[in-house]
């Protein structure tokens, strides 16, 4: 049951992949007025937040926010395109930035948990195997593993409504700017749905993950 759990997970994780691949091209074929990063500069002007820089960064959908070093970097096809995809995108990883400006709770939470979960991921999959290899003679480096796992599925379930959240305050921004309107609102919205859905099916993926080890774990026992 459990093999069919992560088949049906990696085939849902495949078509989504390629559905988020496509409507971005898709809708980079869709033309506005602005580039991604004058939306993304306009965006910020217009939550006050004048200590974010926007830079370009190499890549393709490696767009992100850095509240370390207060910066919204866009891949460069979002940082020069002037489209709904690239306006999308944009404005999404700006709707980062006002959350930490706000101090929304779910960023808050998710932000206090890189630490630990940074440590976690370094480590866990070293702790799983040594914890099934000597499991005979030591059995609670198992459920050490099995808890430093349930951390990264917890943050992993932590960043959909983090991300969920953003893509809202985006397109609401996008309409209300007049960046976009009617359908590329639509079209706007699609684009931020679909890279939604890749987080869905990694925190799925990390909950049966975690059911795997954590009934390795009790059986064992």
């Amino acid at each position: 049951m459990v093999y069919l759990l992560f088949f049906v997970i990696s085939i849902a994780s495949w078509f989504i992949q390629n559905s988020l691949k496509n409507k971005f091209e898709k809708y980079s074929r869709v033309p506005l007025h602005v580039t991604g990063a004058q939306v993304a500069q306009m965006m910020l002007m217009h939550n006050g937040i004048n200590d974010v820089a926007v830079r370009p960064t190499s890549g393709t959908l490696t767009d992100f926010f850095d509240p370390v070093s207060r910066s919204v970097n866009l891949s460069e096809p979002v940082y020069n395109q002037n489209s709904v995809a690239a306006a999308a995108v944009a404005a999404h990883e700006c709707g980062h930035a006002v959350q930490h400006r706000v101090g929304y709770s779910m960023l808050v939470l998710r932000t206090k948990l890189v630490p630990a979960v940074s440590f976690a991921s370094k480590w866990v999959t070293w702790i799983l195997l040594g914890g099934i290899l000597v499991f005979e003679f030591f059995p609670y480096l198992l459920g050490l593993g099995v808890v430093l796992f349930a951390l990264t599925t917890l943050f992993s379930v932590i960043t959909l409504p983090v991300e969920i959240d953003a893509s809202r305050r985006a397109v609401r921004w996008l309409e209300t700017a007049g960046i976009t309107q009617g359908q590329t609102t639509e079209f706007a919205r699609d684009a931020l749905k679909a890279a939604a859905y890749t987080y869905v099916v990694a925190a799925l993926g990390s909950l049966a993950t975690l059911f795997y080890y954590a009934r390795v774990f009790l059986n064992r026992n």
